[in-house]
């Protein structure tokens, strides 16, 4: 175990300094300049100058990269372009909502999977139309599947707001930065169900694709048990299939869902900054979504090393879990 999770931090310092490389060159590479996009078209010759000195642009790709390196092991991962705050401050104000988002998104995306598996196998009563709908919700383009949503539950039934995060003035500030979390903790529970009311569609948009992705693998996983020797040993003992699905059959097949579960957080994140432009969710989406038209490379560096170690942590999480519900998995290094 120790050598397993070892090994993954190496891992992980390994695909960050990989991904740090890759944007210092794309970086360079970029027709976008940060200091005239800063300055503006009109600024003189020697302001730039000024400017680009002021932020070490004319040290050499290597000393920058070195000294970006250095400073992010501190957590020191340099000023923002566009903000003038540290980029660790800006990811502390705007990464709370996205993990609320992400965090409510990945509940409803099991909770829905499990009923698409287990209502599919079981030949519960409108599992059809539960597959199709969600398999139809699946493929489609998230931002069209937002706009959609807006068009149904906000312009015509009106069940839900339009954008944002809360509706309401002064809601609590922490200690968590969730406000639902934060809002139970200060006994504010109108911040509560305002907050579940702004979230409720975006986590279900994000959630749609994931779900059908996990309830698949863990569906294929379930009929293939369904039929193994100790299924039908317990049939024989009398046990209902539902009984049978959840001691006996579940606890075998879930080593494959939680696998792909991995994969879908990943990719679940990757579709929350898009989810974020539809809804106007005040996250990180928008916090990069403004910093790429103006060239803001050490907020995207920031958030992209933050997704990545956050990528690599969650996968190292899954493999832990796997290893928990299955004991015939063992956890080693490599």
């Amino acid at each position: 175990m120790r050598t397993f999770v070892t090994t993954r931090i190496a891992a992980m310092f390994a695909i960050l300094v990989a991904l740090t490389g890759v944007m210092f060159v794309l970086a360079h590479i970029s027709p976008l300049d940060p200091v005239k996009a800063q300055l503006g078209a009109q600024a003189s010759q020697a302001a730039v100058a000024a400017r680009r000195e002021a932020l070490g642009l004319n040290e050499p790709m290597l000393v920058q990269f070195w000294n970006y390196l250095t400073g992010a092991v501190t957590g020191d991962l340099g000023t923002s372009y566009r903000t003038r705050h540290p980029v660790a401050s800006d990811l502390g104000d705007f990464l709370p909502a996205t993990l609320e988002l992400a965090v409510f998104g990945m509940v409803i995306a099991l909770v829905l999977a499990a009923l698409l598996a287990f209502s599919t196998t079981l030949k519960w009563r409108g599992s059809a139309v539960l597959r199709a709908v969600l398999f139809t919700g699946s493929s489609a383009p998230m931002f069209l599947l937002g706009i959609l949503g807006l068009i149904v539950f906000y312009q015509q039934l009106g069940w839900v707001p339009a954008n944002g995060r809360i509706g309401i003035a002064n809601p609590p500030t922490g200690p968590t930065g969730l406000l639902t979390v934060d809002g139970l903790l200060h006994a504010r529970f109108d911040v509560v169900g305002d907050a579940l009311q702004h979230l409720i569609l975006p986590a279900v948009v994000i959630a749609i694709g994931p779900a059908v992705a996990i309830g698949r693998v863990l569906r294929s996983s379930l009929l293939g048990d369904t039929d193994s020797d100790y299924a039908r040993t317990a049939r024989a003992k009398g046990l209902s299939e539902g009984r049978i699905m959840v001691g006996h059959v579940l606890r075998n097949s879930i080593g494959a869902a939680l696998s792909m579960t991995g994969l879908q957080i990943g990719l679940m994140f990757s579709g929350v900054l898009v989810v974020e432009q539809v809804f106007g969710w005040p996250g990180i989406g928008q916090y990069i979504a403004q910093s790429i038209p103006v060239a803001d490379f050490p907020a995207i560096a920031g958030v992209t090393l933050m997704l990545g170690a956050l990528y690599v942590f969650i996968n190292t999480m899954v493999d832990l879990l796997q290893a928990a519900a299955d004991p015939r998995i063992t956890v080693r290094g490599g």
